[in-house]
């Protein structure tokens, strides 16, 4: 069995492109959610920024597009990582994890909405990214 040299700097080529992939797909979720923030705080469905939103629904309808948007960075991670797409995806969904832990720990003591709301994030974010990068798998044939 002959083993293939791997060209210099090949390596370290895949390397950023996989950073490359899950920082582009934690842009993505961020970009839209705040953009989608912004816009429901301008129409005046969500409180000024800065102010407790207690409303359940407004809770669920930014919970919500928040776990589509999950979705779409895990896909955008898959669609741009150099290899094992899914495995990038669950990276970005794992850094969602503890950035979303860290806000649950942050706000509960605040009071600025329904406690369920930052413990939904938690919960959904790595599923969520992780099913981003099965559809892209999926439309692959991966």
């Amino acid at each position: 069995m002959t083993t293939q040299a791997i060209p210099a700097g090949a390596n370290q080529s895949n390397i950023l492109k996989s950073i490359g992939a899950v920082l582009a797909g934690f842009v993505a979720v961020a970009a839209l959610s705040l953009g989608t923030d912004e816009i429901f705080h301008l129409l005046k469905v969500y409180p000024p920024w800065g102010q407790p939103m207690p409303s359940p629904a407004a809770n669920a309808l930014a919970l919500a597009y928040r776990m589509v948007y999950s979705v779409l960075g895990g896909y955008v991670t898959a669609r741009l990582a150099p290899r094992n797409p899914v495995k990038h995806a669950v990276i970005l969904g794992s850094i969602g994890l503890v950035i979303s832990i860290l806000g649950v720990i942050a706000t509960l003591p605040m009071h600025l909405g329904p406690a369920w709301y930052p413990i939904g994030l938690a919960v959904t974010a790595l599923p969520c990214s992780w099913l981003g990068g099965i559809l892209y798998s999926k439309q692959i044939g991966q």
